[in-house]
């Protein structure tokens, strides 16, 4: 292992104003060490023991994010890391391990006070580097932070989608079933002995039941009595699939009185097959009006995600109404809030004007602080989540309250700053506050918490008119 010279450091390009003299200094207080490949040269939760100049060979930083270990960076020759001049930070929060064999130079931390006293262009290149570092790492959690919030989403929203697109799938398949059982039908209908008047008056009382409102509200007990005293009725004429028949007619309102007006019409001998004919016509209409509600669900769900990313128009600030960004917002979040047992309460002043704001930043907003309320909750098993809207002379208020067990005191001061987070490791990256706060600034208005055990709420309050 060759000896590291003040020439060699002077070729770094981030050293490369620093005075020799300065740079034999930092060797001369500094170890040059080696690692073989694999070795850790630091674990979670060390303490930062001081800075480290790759020599040869290279490592890599790896953090916990979901449940795994993922490579997030990796230091190669003449990279400079660890503890640098004014850094605040105390622990280490990932792995470092080599990736081959590997030779650094080690300074120890207890001497940064000796070279910030005395190596001043030494002292302000390494805190230039510290800058550097500080804003690539920023970008980096912050991307880290979209694309955990991207995941959530599109998640719930695969979940979301697959459910109409099940449905659409089984009724379609179903329908096609169903089809081709229609001859069979058709040909005992066909052998029926009916007047034109009777078939008139027959078809206009069945579309006179179809056009009424179904009955909704019936509880399983009722149901079940109904279906026994349609099926009653069918089996004293001998109608085929009486139970089946008789299940689905309760299921579009079908009554006695219905029955019999529809037999004073048709003669005995021909109920059974009238009968199946009817339910034959329900059965279709059931199927085309399950594949319609999937469709239109699907359509919807799609228009949600389009108005939520606002992907369709301009970034600039234009007015639009609040409340239709906060409804996207549930709807991409609708998996979640069914998954932690969640019940909505929506207080919202429908009398508030449209907003000029940045609508796409905005539902940023609303998705991190709603996500947290939702993520607070999850201990309880079950929750509220209270949404209010409101105005305040020239400001929109909009406040997020969770039924949680709340924030403690001593934690309260420090919920906005960024990386900070009190979810577990590798669920949060402590930046969704920090982006809520800046997007909220960037509008020129403010936000608050206020905390007890099983109420916290979050208030947003911004210019309508965003001046």
């Amino acid at each position: 292992m060759d000896k590291v010279t003040p020439e060699w450091l002077q070729s770094i390009e981030a050293l490369q104003e620093v005075p020799l003299v300065q740079l034999q200094w930092l060797i001369d207080h500094s170890t040059q060490l080696e690692l073989s490949e694999g070795d850790s040269l630091f674990q979670p939760g060390d303490p930062i023991k001081g800075t480290y100049i790759i020599i040869s060979g290279a490592f890599r930083l790896c953090m916990l994010q979901g449940n795994e270990m993922r490579e997030v960076l990796t230091f190669e020759p003449k990279a400079i890391t660890g503890y640098l001049p004014f850094s605040r930070g105390k622990t280490v929060f990932g792995v470092g391990e080599a990736m081959s064999p590997m030779e650094y130079l080690f300074f120890p931390k207890d001497r940064s006070e000796e070279m910030i006293r005395t190596q001043f262009e030494l002292t302000q290149a390494l805190v230039h580097i510290m800058t550097t570092r500080v804003r690539d790492f920023t970008a980096l959690e912050q991307q880290n932070e979209k694309m955990m919030a991207l995941g959530k989403l599109s998640a719930g929203l695969a979940h979301e989608l697959n459910n109409p697109a099940a449905a659409v799938v089984r009724g379609s398949a179903s329908l096609l079933t169903h089809l081709k059982l229609t001859p069979e039908t058709f040909k005992k209908v066909m052998a029926i002995q009916v007047t034109p008047e009777a078939v008139s008056l027959v078809n206009d009382q069945l579309f006179a039941v179809l056009n009424r409102d179904r009955p909704h509200n019936l509880t399983m007990m009722q149901r079940s009595s109904a279906e026994d005293d349609l099926a009653d009725w069918m089996d004293e004429y001998d109608v085929e699939n009486s139970g089946e028949v008789a299940e689905n007619m309760v299921e579009f309102g079908f009554t006695l009185a219905d029955l019999d007006s529809f037999k004073s019409h048709i003669p005995t001998n021909s109920v059974s097959a009238v009968f199946n004919w009817i339910n034959n016509n329900l059965v279709t209409e059931k199927m085309v009006t399950d594949i319609e509600d999937a469709s239109r669900r699907i359509a919807e769900l799609v228009g949600a995600v389009k108005n939520f990313t606002h992907m369709d128009q301009g970034h600039g600030k234009q007015y639009a109404d609040i409340h239709k960004g906060i409804r996207n917002t549930l709807t991409m979040l609708q998996h979640k809030m069914r998954h932690g047992n969640i019940i909505l309460d929506e207080q919202f002043d429908t009398t508030l004007p449209e907003v000029n704001a940045m609508i796409g930043e905005l539902n940023q907003v609303w998705t991190n602080l709603i996500d947290n309320a939702l993520d607070a909750m999850e201990i309880n098993g079950k929750g509220t989540l209270r949404i209010e809207t409101g105005r305040d002379k020239d400001c929109v208020e909009v406040t997020i309250t969770d039924d949680g067990p709340g924030i403690p005191d001593e934690l309260k001061n420090r919920i906005f700053d960024p990386f900070f987070t009190t979810k577990e490791v590798g669920k949060g990256t402590g930046l969704g506050l920090d982006v809520v706060t800046r997007i909220v600034k960037q509008h020129k208005g403010s936000i608050k918490v206020s905390s007890l055990p099983r109420q916290t709420s979050f208030t947003v309050a911004f210019p309508i008119d965003g001046k």
